[in-house]
């Protein structure tokens, strides 16, 4: 961790195929929703529901598809670019980025126990994933849940592994 680090927002984010959780551990503000996206159909895909607006605008009718990006029997990610937008979604509606701001540090947490262990695919997505969104740094990892203490002396492997 360097200098700069300490100034950064610090998001711990756990991903499950049902629920989406985003930490900011310094301000101790968390967002915990349905992992799940509403997408209009027309011609271009726009998403006009994230989380638990999601449901609710696949209600109202019309070409809307509801999308569960970690929701798969084989892989914790099924959908990368929908996840990707759900992620940002989640970081700027806890951020409310501003020019001022620095970009934050993510720790996504992966939660689940396949077959045979997260494949090296899935874990580069999910680093991927943390810098698309808008990311300065980004930590994988797996294990249990980390404490706020934890997370902030910066010891993401503790009662786990980071995957990157």
């Amino acid at each position: 961790m360097n200098l700069l680090s300490s100034f950064c927002p610090l998001l711990y984010v756990r991903v499950s195929p049902d629920v989406l959780s985003v930490r900011d551990v310094k301000a101790g503000v968390e967002i915990s929703e349905p992992a799940q996206v509403a997408i209009r159909d027309q011609g271009k895909a726009v998403i006009v529901g994230v989380g638990l607006q999601a449901a609710p605008a696949v209600a109202a009718g019309g070409p809307v598809r509801l999308v569960r990006p970690f929701a798969h029997p084989r892989s914790l990610v099924s959908d990368f670019t929908v996840a990707q937008q759900l992620l940002k979604a989640f970081v700027f509606r806890l951020q409310r980025r501003s020019w001022l701001l620095p970009a934050p540090r993510l720790v996504m947490h992966l939660l689940g126990d396949p077959v045979g262990g997260f494949t090296q695919v899935e874990i580069r997505a999910f680093y991927e994933m943390a810098l698309g969104a808008g990311a300065a740094e980004a930590v994988v990892r797996e294990g249990r849940p980390l404490t706020d203490e934890e997370l902030l002396a910066g010891d993401f492997a503790a009662g786990g592994r980071v995957l990157s």
